[in-house]
């Protein structure tokens, strides 16, 4: 992006606040976005960040998060258009030749809602130049499955390098537009790839306790109840090296051109609690918004809230998202019938009716086929994914 008149653009400080409103839980995200995003409002070069985390861990949120800052900013929203991709769409269009059409076309498209369909072309190439590109689930466009090459992860990740890496990219126009072809330059993008790269935390836990770099994950000494006892506390942010996302499938080529990989953090207890009462667009909130829409006032005793979150961070692996289940295996029946459920204009959930309503929502246990194992949980000794130890 090259910087045109003077504009004041916020601190990252300022953006962290803003976006931090949405994201609870993921300090270190939120302030990598926030000076990526400012160097980026400013006119000036930044690098592209890659986020590793798993699922419900808030990479969306995140997304989801900036693209509201800049859209209810009137001094912002003209300085970058903002676009959210799936991977696999790169990979489709790369298998027909097509690098980077997706990506500049929905960029072109969002920049003449931005500025009117009787804006002139160059003014919407102008805007799209200075876009914000999220690439969501880049773990699934890797080079290698199962050992063996993935032919359309690795000619996706070419079709990102063509737009991350070239200044002169070749472009279709739409017919909208007119039509011709015209070159983008590309080196105003910013690029946000996330993905949850399931299987890369037991990648890494393998080669530091049974694979070549054997030893290097030594025990703690851990002190409880005036008792000392030898705990394995793995870290993920602490081990992880880019050979590991090499082996993964992220070809050197295209990991190189991120200046930042950030660990998002596995959401403990509090922090879904956090989410549940506090995030704007949470359950809680939205069921809340239902009742008073009733005349009806709905609470949820500290007991009850901490209830429905231990019961959400034991769904392995879905963070945040498993609060919506839970919270509906709880809420459904009051719901269906508020007036009846509520006494005095007004309803209190309490401890006892989570209780109730998680042992009337409980499904039996799949069977296991003979030979396998049920759990899917991980084993005790391990930590959580990017943090430390449960």
């Amino acid at each position: 992006m090259t910087a045109g008149a003077p504009f004041d653009a916020p601190d990252p400080r300022t953006i962290a606040t803003a976006i931090g409103r949405r994201v609870l839980g993921q300090e270190v995200a939120v302030r990598e976005m926030a000076v990526a995003l400012a160097k980026h409002l400013a006119g000036l070069a930044t690098g592209n960040i890659l986020m590793i985390g798993s699922s419900g861990s808030g990479k969306t949120t995140l997304m989801r998060a900036v693209e509201s800052y800049l859209a209810e900013e009137p001094a912002l929203a003209g300085r970058s258009t903002v676009i959210r991709i799936h991977a696999n769409v790169l990979a489709e269009e790369a298998e027909r030749g097509r690098p980077g059409e997706a990506v500049l076309g929905r960029l072109m498209q969002r920049a003449r809602e931005q500025l009117g369909p009787q804006a002139p072309v160059q003014q919407m190439i102008a805007r799209a130049k200075s876009g914000l590109v999220f690439v969501d689930e880049v773990d699934k466009i890797r080079s290698l499955i199962g050992g063996g090459v993935n032919v359309p992860g690795l000619r996706a990740q070419e079709a990102l390098l063509t737009l991350i890496e070239n200044e002169a990219v070749p472009f279709e126009l739409p017919e909208w537009s007119g039509g011709g072809t015209t070159v983008i330059d590309s080196s105003g993008l910013l690029f946000v790839c996330a993905g949850a790269f399931e299987g890369l935390y037991d990648d890494v836990y393998d080669r530091v306790t049974i694979g070549r770099d054997k030893g290097a994950l030594q025990p703690t000494i851990m002190v409880e109840g005036g008792k000392v006892r030898e705990e394995m506390r793995f870290e993920l942010r602490r081990f992880l090296r880019n050979e590991d996302l090499f082996d993964y499938g992220l070809s050197p080529q295209f990991l190189s051109r991120f200046d930042a990989v950030v660990l998002l953090e596995n959401l403990g207890v509090d922090e879904l609690i956090r989410i549940f009462l506090d995030a704007p667009d949470s359950a809680y909130r939205q069921s809340c918004a239902y009742f008073e829409s009733r005349g009806l006032h709905l609470a949820l005793s500290p007991a009850a809230a901490r209830r429905i979150a231990v019961e959400a961070e034991r769904a392995n692996r879905l963070g945040a998202r498993a609060l919506k289940e839970v919270f509906r295996r709880v809420i459904r029946d009051y719901e269906f019938e508020p007036e009846r459920a509520a006494s005095g204009g007004s309803l209190l959930i309490d401890l006892p009716e989570v209780e109730a309503a998680l042992a009337r929502g409980s499904a039996p246990p799949a069977k296991t086929p003979a030979g396998t194992s049920g759990s899917s949980e991980p084993k005790p000794h391990r930590a959580s994914a990017s943090g430390g130890g449960r």
